[in-house]
């Protein structure tokens, strides 16, 4: 395989654009959706939040053609939901918004479950001493939790982004295959390799593959930073 200069120069790199586009959106949505499901569970009591807790990790056990088929009946044009967006002119379905709302959804689970990881793990008796000293719960919130639990909400952000920008099932499904306006990397390599054009699909392959591994990489640093103040904080 031979990816000359004039054979990249000729591919169209609108699916690059479009999955940075929707993985930087549906990752945006998905961090304050994320964080505040996993702080909103974490006061439920425990039966409800593990019932909770099942709904919000459910897209990430699905298959995604499962995920993509449930929100397509769901914002499809027959749904009561599709009727009322085509009724104030708004479709979702084949449009670059669903291609963000499938990769939001798929995603999302893990944010959610990283932050409430990360939530658990701050100590207890801190927030307590805050309540003491008379600060509001918005207050602790942001002043002692989301410090405190920030390395690990940021390498969930990461792997949400990670995890949009891979997404392939549940947008084929929602937004189609349009290329120019639905057609991510991961569907052009589907639809390069089907085509018979392997080149082209290895090139998706590859830039596919170094983002990931970019963002593997600066999750393991944010891992490992943590894992140091931890033991500078331990004297160690």
């Amino acid at each position: 395989m031979d990816l000359t200069s004039a054979g990249i120069a000729a591919v169209d790199f609108s699916p690059f654009f479009i999955s940075m586009k929707a993985s930087v959106l549906a990752t945006f949505f998905v961090f304050f959706a994320g964080v505040a499901a996993a702080r909103w569970s974490l006061r439920l009591p425990r039966r409800i939040s593990g019932v909770i807790d099942g709904v919000f990790t459910l897209p990430m056990v699905l298959p995604p053609t499962v995920v993509g088929f449930g929100l397509l009946l769901l914002l499809g044009a027959q749904s009561p939901v599709g009727q009322f967006l085509t009724s104030i002119g708004h479709r979702i379905v084949f449009s670059f918004s669903a291609t963000v709302l499938a990769a939001g959804v798929v995603a999302f689970p893990m944010m959610y479950r990283t932050a409430r990881g990360a939530f658990e793990q701050v100590d207890n008796n801190l927030i307590s001493a805050a309540r003491t000293l008379g600060h509001g719960e918005w207050t602790i919130f942001w002043k002692v939790y989301m410090p405190l639990a920030w390395p690990g909400v940021a390498a969930g952000t990461i792997l949400a982004f990670a995890r949009a920008l891979g997404e392939f099932g549940a947008t084929l499904m929602l937004a189609g295959n349009i290329p120019g306006r639905t057609q991510t990397m991961p569907i052009a390599v589907f639809a390069q390799v089907e085509a018979g054009h392997t080149e082209q699909a290895l090139l998706w392959v590859i830039i596919i593959v170094i983002i990931a591994f970019a963002a593997v990489f600066l999750m393991n640093f944010l891992t490992m930073r943590k894992s140091h103040f931890r033991k500078g904080d331990d004297g160690v």
